[in-house]
Order: C-alpha cells, then sequence, then structure tokens
C-alpha cells in the first residue's frame, strides 16, 4: 500500500514518491540545547520517530537526519548566567537530552550533526549566496539574505508580504537593508564565541544552520523536513530560500509539521507555572504512557494535556497490556484457531492507517478495537491455539515496532503502572498515599465518617484498600 503525506506547501495530501528509487531522506529540527526538553520536543520527537519506524517498516532505505543547535543566543545567554562556556552548557543538554529520548524509547536518528561541526560548509553556502546576489554584507561585517531577491518566498507558509512584514523587526545593531531579511553571519560581540570568516569573526545564523546542515549530508533536494508547526514560518521559509537560492533546486519534496501542545488548554509557558519538563513528568508517568498520550491525536492537530488525557492513555495501556497477559496465561489447548484471523485481518487495517498521512489515532482506535475482540473471544472459551498465541504477539509486536510501545513485560508493566505514576485511575501514587494517611489519622481520631468517607473515594476511584498488621495496602480493581 502507498503512503500518503500531507505536504504543508500544497494544503493537502499526496501520494508519496521518493526522489530516488527506494531511498528515503529525512531531515527533522532537533532542539536548541541550554535547557531540558519538554513535553513539546517529546511530541515532535516522538511523532517523527513514528513516521521514522513506519517507513522502515515499509520497506524503505532510510536516512534519517536530526540536529542540534549547539550555538545561539539562548545558549549563550545561559553561559554567561552559569558563568561557564557556550560548549559546557550545549554537551551537557544534548546529554540530557539523549537520556530523555531514551527513557521515551526515541531511536537515535541516523546522522545527528551539531552546527558547530559544519562550520566550513556554512560558510561556503554563505560564499555561494553572497555570489548569486542573494546576501550582502552590512558595514559591521555580518551577512544578511535579501528575501527580495528570492521569488518564491512565503510559498510554505502562504503568507502575503503584508503579513510578514506586520511581523518583522529590527533588532538593535542590526545593518539590515529591508525588514524581512535576515542574518546568514553575524559579527560576534565581546565575550561571545566566533570563528573566523571572509567577513568577521563571527558565528552564523540560526537558519543558515540547518541549511548547510541537511543538504552537505542529504543533497540539495531531499524527500521530507519536517518539525513543529512554529517552524513553518518563518525558520522553514527561510530555509528553503537559503538552499533554493544556493543550489537552484527544489529543496523539499513533502513538508511535514506537527501541531502545539496545551496544558490544561493553555500555552505551555514558564510564567503561567505549566511548564513541563519530559524528565520531571516521567517521574510519575510510564514513558510508554506519554508517548502514547503524544500520538493520540494525529500529528498535524493540537494536543491538550491534562489529567483526563493521561487518565485515558493510562487505562488504554492497561488495557492492551491485561489482554496480552491473559493471552499470555491461556492455555494452549484449543482445537481450532479463534485469534489468528482476528490479528491478520488487523495487520492489514493498521498499515493502512499509517499509510493515511501517518494516522496514529486511527492506528491506536484499531489496537483497541483488536483487544475487545480479543477479551470477547477469550470470554467464550480462554483456551488458545500456540498459532493464536504466535498471532497475538505478531499483532501487538507490529504495534510496538512502529509506534514505539508495548515493549514491555506485560506483568511488569501493570505492576508499574499501579506502584509507580498516575495509575489508571487517574490519581497518582504519592496522592493514592496521602489519602490513606489522611484516612488512618482519621481513624485514629475515631472519625470513622470521614474515614468511610476517604475509602469510598478510592473505590469509586478504583482503588481497593486492604487494612493488615503491616499497614493498609491498596491496589486497583
Amino acid at each position: 500500500m502507498t503512503i500518503s503525506v500531507y505536504n504543508t506547501p500544497f494544503r493537502k495530501k499526496q501520494e508519496f514518491t521518493p526522489l530516488t528509487g527506494n531511498r528515503v531522506n529525512m531531515y527533522a529540527c532537533g532542539v536548541t540545547v541550554y535547557d531540558m526538553s519538554h513535553i513539546g520536543h517529546a511530541r515532535s520527537m516522538i511523532i517523527f520517530d513514528v513516521i521514522s519506524r513506519f517507513i522502515r517498516s515499509k520497506g524503505y532505505d532510510l536516512t534519517f537526519v536530526r540536529n542540534f543547535t549547539d550555538v545561539d543566543d539562548k545558549i549563550i545567554a545561559r553561559a554567561n548566567e552559569l558563568g561557564t562556556s557556550y560548549k559546557e552548557i550545549s554537551e551537557r543538554y544534548i546529554d540530557e537530552f539523549q537520556a530523555d529520548m531514551r527513557t521515551l524509547k526515541v531511536q537515535k536518528a541516523d546522522v545527528e550533526p551539531k552546527a558547530t561541526e559544519y562550520m566550513p560548509q556554512i560558510i561556503d553556502m554563505i560564499l555561494r549566496l553572497e555570489e548569486k546576489g542573494f546576501a550582502y554584507r552590512a558595514d559591521d561585517g555580518s551577512v544578511y539574505y535579501s528575501v527580495t531577491k528570492f521569488r518564491g518566498y512565503g510559498s510554505l507558509s502562504g503568507r502575503r508580504t503584508e503579513e510578514m512584514l506586520a511581523g518583522a523587526r529590527v533588532d538593535i545593531g542590526e545593518l539590515k537593508r529591508d525588514p524581512l531579511d535576515f542574518a546568514l553571519w553575524k559579527r560576534s560581540k565581546e565575550g561571545e564565541p566566533w570563528w573566523e570568516s571572509p567577513w568577521s569573526r563571527g558565528r552564523p545564523g540560526w537558519h543558515i544552520e540547518c541549511s548547510a546542515m541537511s543538504t552537505s549530508i542529504l543533497g540539495p533536494t531531499i524527500d521530507i523536513h519536517g518539525g513543529g508547526r512554529d517552524l513553518v514560518f518563518p525558520h522553514h521559509e527561510n530555509e528553503i530560500a537559503q538552499s533554493e537560492g544556493t543550489y537552484g533546486v527544489p529543496f523539499v519534496r513533502y513538508w511535514v509539521h506537527n501541531g502545539f501542545v496545551t496544558i490544561d488548554g493553555e500555552k505551555m509557558s514558564k510564567s503561567l507555572g505549566n511548564f513541563l519538563t519530559i524528565r520531571d513528568l516521567v517521574k510519575d508517568v510510564h514513558p510508554e504512557v506519554l508517548r502514547l498520550l503524544l500520538i493520540s491525536q494525529h500529528y498535524r492537530s493540537p494536543i491538550n494535556f491534562s489529567r483526563d488525557s493521561l487518565q485515558a492513555s493510562t487505562q488504554a495501556m492497561v488495557r492492551f497490556y491485561e489482554v496480552l497477559d491473559r493471552v499470555n496465561r491461556c492455555p494452549a489447548t484449543a482445537p481450532e484457531n479463534r485469534l489468528t484471523p482476528l490479528t491478520g485481518t488487523f495487520l492489514e487495517d493498521f498499515d493502512q492507517a499509517l499509510s493515511d498521512d501517518f494516522n496514529t489515532p486511527r492506528a491506536i482506535a484499531l489496537l483497541h478495537d483488536l483487544t475487545t475482540v480479543l477479551n470477547r473471544t477469550l470470554d467464550d472459551s480462554p483456551a488458545v491455539t500456540a498459532a493464536d498465541r504466535d498471532g497475538v504477539k505478531g499483532a501487538f509486536g507490529k504495534a510496538s515496532e512502529v509506534l514505539g510501545i508495548l515493549e514491555e513485560e506485560p506483568a511488569g508493566f501493570l505492576e508499574s503502572v499501579r506502584r509507580s505514576g498516575m495509575s489508571a485511575t487517574g490519581l497518582g501514587a504519592s496522592e493514592i498515599e496521602e489519602l490513606i494517611s489522611q484516612r488512618a489519622a482519621a481513624r485514629k481520631a475515631r472519625d470513622f465518617g470521614k474515614a468511610d468517607g476517604i475509602r469510598d473515594l478510592l473505590l469509586s476511584k478504583g482503588i481497593q484498600l486492604k487494612d493488615t498488621p503491616e499497614g493498609t495496602l491498596w491496589e486497583t480493581l
């Protein structure tokens, strides 16, 4: 089955055809490494992880590149704040990012370049743009891209010149000829890192980094390029202008952009106190639950992170692992296969769902449907055949391979969710323990009405208490 991809500049789905035979080149914008990665980063990384997994599962020879911006105004500011070097900051947060990705089961990209490793290529690209009349030197030794020289500017975002001008700004000290122009090379200020160049001791602008890295590694035209929707303008718009200005050929065949993450319906912001880092989240949320939540909506749609959405994802993961555990424990004494036809149909439908613009919510719905029909079949008779068991393992294994979930041993997962992090009840383990402590205090004070109320509240949430000589134990129903 062919893959269809929603192509941002065309505003519609198109059949995916690689530039060269069975080979697929994909580039996704990575992180600027000056702080811990947050849930917005997690969504983008997980989305492109699923896309890369699925493309490979279809038999394509994929080369996936995801970069690090390791020199930038924010990195320099953080280094100055902490009294250290930009390099120490960037290396620290690259390591932290990699640790977070391992926790989230995000596979490493085939190539993970750092901007500072590509200075010769960056400088060469700027020189070529200058020679072709797309770039100009400013009096201070900086270099800017002249947007009016590139006729296709705005085609990716669909913005008119008036709209782009309304959001354009000229920072203090910039010597642009036009507000829409953007920096290719910045003369470094005193105390900032710098590299030698034909124009000044300086450092690259943000946009040129990705153009130089992607074209150096993958060639002047790549199959898939993407990142968060916030990168469409100006970052990806500028990448097109730089890359096509340099090479004179189409830069990207398919542009893929994922939607934003909101927190309880609001934009994530440190000032609002709802800034959620990956590291903090996985203290209470199983990484597979977080993965499932972040692919539960179509990648192009926004997604809201809330207690309700987290509870729904936890319950879904528990449901999937429970049926796997159930099948594992069924006696293999059935006279005929009853589950293999179900799993065979699932595999076909699962492939069809993901071939339709990587439709993960449809794929997850199919997992729910399969779980329901497996449970109903086993309710009639718990016996299975060895082929049935292998079929279920293969079906859920396919979901694991592509979605990056269901990689745990079922009984172990169910125990870990019950005891640590957000349980299927929507209550965290710490919250449950606090309510149990309040109940114990109420009983000691002989306030049995309050104690019974807490017990009933927990029972309504699916938590059953058991009083023992060693204390009160709890378990999910």
